[in-house]
């Protein structure tokens, strides 16, 4: 965390202008769709409310509970703001991360020899970054179904046994949101470690390849990975917070505040969330090259994921050994 910041400081102006250029426009329709999807009488949050709120009763969740309620309309929210965001999360905010780790992999060279490595320019990094993002969604959501396949089959069986009393049934969603939690983070930390080896590895190592190699990286790292995470959430949801306290609670008072006020205030915060955004790519930089480090470049476990698999299904290691298909690699 210090030596990110430490970098972010070094070279102030360019990580910047790079927040204000490229990520000022994600960080923008971020902030503005937790606007939108905010009063439920919005028709795409309407929508996945009722539906989750159905799946989620015929699976017994206690439904009369303020907790489910919550936990609902706060998953509703999250889908809807991912579902308007995706445009500009797949154009402004992977040319963003493309620039930074770009930018990054001039001083890590000395632990990056591969030709394929090297890159001209920022925009070479843009196709294996949407690559992995697109895979990173796919995993995100197996790691939200899969949870909540768990969840309904544990209701389920203690509603069997007659065991699901009220209490009980409390007390085991707060239990299932804290799995549920860990689960997500778990797998937001793999897909944030996923892109940037990406970024990092060259178009060779994009999509499915990258998150394997996270997966291998990540191994002893996962308590680590997740305190960098903290601080940088923390930071995005009180932007958010600043966001919705500033500008949404007082939009509509045109006695006291004037409209381009409003507008200068909220692309200051835009910005600020941008900053984070930047930062956040740059701390995942330094903790890849923290992984590499440590994994040494005699490490078996850790495959060269640029090698092409054969007709048989088997890849190889450096030095020659033969490896069967993934599972043993997994």
């Amino acid at each position: 965390m210090r030596r990110s910041v430490h970098t972010f400081l070094q070279h102030y102006q360019y990580f910047t202008c790079i927040a204000a250029l490229v990520a000022l426009p994600f960080s923008i329709s971020v902030l503005i769709s937790q606007t939108l999807v905010m009063p439920r009488s919005f028709s795409l949050l309407h929508s996945i409310y009722a539906r989750l709120h159905s799946l989620f009763d015929a699976a017994g969740f206690p439904s009369s509970s303020e907790f489910f309620a919550l936990v609902c309309l706060k998953l509703s929210q999250t889908i809807s703001s991912s579902i308007l965001t995706f445009p500009f999360t797949i154009s402004f905010l992977l040319l963003a991360k493309a620039s930074v780790i770009h930018f990054l992999k001039t001083h890590f060279q000395k632990y990056i020899s591969n030709d394929h490595n090297k890159c001209s320019s920022f925009l070479e990094l843009y196709s294996p970054l949407l690559s992995t993002h697109l895979w990173n969604s796919f995993v995100i959501f197996s790691a939200n179904a899969t949870s909540i396949c768990i969840l309904f089959f544990a209701f389920t069986f203690l509603e069997g046994i007659h065991f699901a009393s009220p209490k009980w049934a409390i007390f085991l969603s707060a239990v299932g949101a804290v799995f549920y939690s860990i689960v997500l983070a778990n797998a937001l930390v793999i897909t944030s470690l996923a892109l940037v080896s990406s970024g990092m590895e060259g178009s060779k190592s994009g999509g499915f390849f990258g998150i394997l190699k996270a997966c291998v990286l990540i191994r002893g790292r996962t308590s680590t990975a997740l305190v960098l995470a903290v601080p940088i959430n923390i930071g995005l949801a009180a932007v958010e917070a600043l966001f919705h306290f500033r500008l949404v609670a007082t939009s509509y008072d045109h006695d006291q505040r004037q409209v381009w006020v409003l507008a200068l205030e909220g692309l200051l915060i835009g910005y600020l969330y941008s900053i984070i955004v930047v930062l956040d790519v740059i701390i995942s930089c330094f903790f890849y090259q923290s992984c590499m480090n440590k994994s040494g470049p005699l490490d078996t476990t850790q495959i060269n994921l640029d090698q092409e698999i054969d007709e048989e299904g088997y890849c190889y290691y450096d030095n020659g050994e033969k490896l069967k298909g993934l599972e043993e690699f997994v």
